[in-house]
């Protein structure tokens, strides 16, 4: 087993400091999700910092019996895959490298659900809009009361109603989508190496692997759908890190092999 190096440790400290304090600070969580998940732009909780706080946030509670009960797994797998993807690209590259490939990730992951967040919110809001009856602010107004009125339902349909309540209230949060983009680098730098499932635990190359969990997460982000333990997983966070990754990996093996080329 590889030694976990300094970087990934801080960053994997960081994130339990948060998960711990998701815990201790408030009910279920609400004080830190509030300041720092990651809520719609348009949402009155918004805050520039959730930008990249939100990549240092994890599912603290889950649902148990109709109360909550304190949850571990959703941390405890994103940690453990970021130590053991994280390490050796953190050997292989360094310190400054390693953190601009792990935070543009966590961007990556955060601007493609967004843009796509955007496009259902006004292709909704313009049909209510279009009613005659709502202007852009009154409908975020009502949003940002965390209600809607019954009358949506009858104007767009009972499906995008929900829609538009849960992208504009609800919060992400989460290191798997800079998480991916290491998986994706890993990969293309060890294509050989053998990867399992932790609940499908047959061995697959890096190089097979990969494709086969990206468009699992492309499907799943067409057909939508929740992990086994209850809770929503952000499929096109997962996309926009992998792309992210494998775009800026191009980039840079790219222009090493011209740096080597030329230094001959």
């Amino acid at each position: 087993m590889m030694r976990i190096t300094d970087t990934v440790k801080h960053i994997i400290i960081l994130n339990v400091i948060f998960w711990i304090g998701t815990i201790v600070i408030g009910q279920y969580g609400d004080v830190f999700t509030d300041l720092f998940a990651m809520h719609f732009p348009m949402n009155d909780s918004f805050k520039p910092w959730q930008i990249f706080t939100h990549m240092f946030m994890h599912a603290s509670y889950v649902g148990m019996n109709g109360g909550a009960s304190i949850f571990i797994f959703h941390i405890l797998f994103n940690m453990l895959g970021v130590w053991m993807f994280g390490s050796p690209l953190e050997q292989m590259w360094g310190r400054n490298k390693f953190l601009i490939f792990y935070f543009s990730c966590g961007l990556g992951a955060t601007i493609l659900p967004l843009a796509i967040d955007y496009y259902n919110f006004y292709t909704i809001t313009s049909s209510l809009i279009d009613s005659g009856k709502y202007t852009m602010d009154s409908i975020t107004g009502i949003l940002n009361e965390g209600k809607f009125y019954v009358e949506w339902n009858t104007i767009v349909g009972e499906e995008k109603v929900s829609t538009l309540n849960s992208l504009f209230n609800g919060p992400s949060l989460g290191a798997s989508g800079a998480l991916m983009g290491l998986l994706v680098a890993f990969g293309m730098s060890f294509p050989n190496s053998s990867l399992m499932l932790i609940f499908l635990p047959i061995p697959i190359k890096a190089k097979y692997f990969i494709p086969l969990l990206l468009g699992y997460e492309i499907i799943s982000g067409f057909t939508g759908g929740s992990s086994m333990f209850g809770f929503n997983i952000g499929h096109w966070a997962h996309v926009g890190g992998a792309l992210t990754g494998f775009l800026i990996f191009s980039y840079w093996k790219k222009t090493q092999f011209n740096k080597n080329r030329w230094d001959r």
